[in-house]
């Protein structure tokens, strides 16, 4: 299983990133976190903006599409996307491949 992440501005946004992700089961699930404040170097100072994280439960075989809707739907210049394989178990694992393949 991979998680994948991103931050939005808002919460529509990321709603409506884990809504399109899901209908093109690029994911099984999606987590949205509220709250998050990110301080970041952007063009020779640094930001502080309030942003809402968005965890993408999926395969390796949809991370590539995945990473491209992201990239053409999301709101920000550049949206940072990263990836991280994690541990589950089998029924979970199974659950995921069912859900996205």
């Amino acid at each position: 299983m991979l998680h994948l992440t991103t931050t939005c501005p808002d919460i529509d946004a990321a709603r409506r990133l884990a809504h399109a992700a899901l209908n093109m089961r690029l994911a099984a699930c999606v987590n949205i976190l509220p709250g998050v404040i990110s301080l970041f170097h952007w063009k020779s100072g640094i930001e502080e903006a309030d942003e809402v994280q968005i965890t993408f439960k999926t395969t390796e075989a949809c991370r590539a599409d995945l990473i491209a809707l992201i990239e053409s739907e999301h709101p920000y210049d550049l949206p940072v996307i990263t990836w991280e394989e994690v541990e589950t178990t089998e029924d979970a694992a199974a659950w995921l491949g069912e859900e996205t393949g």
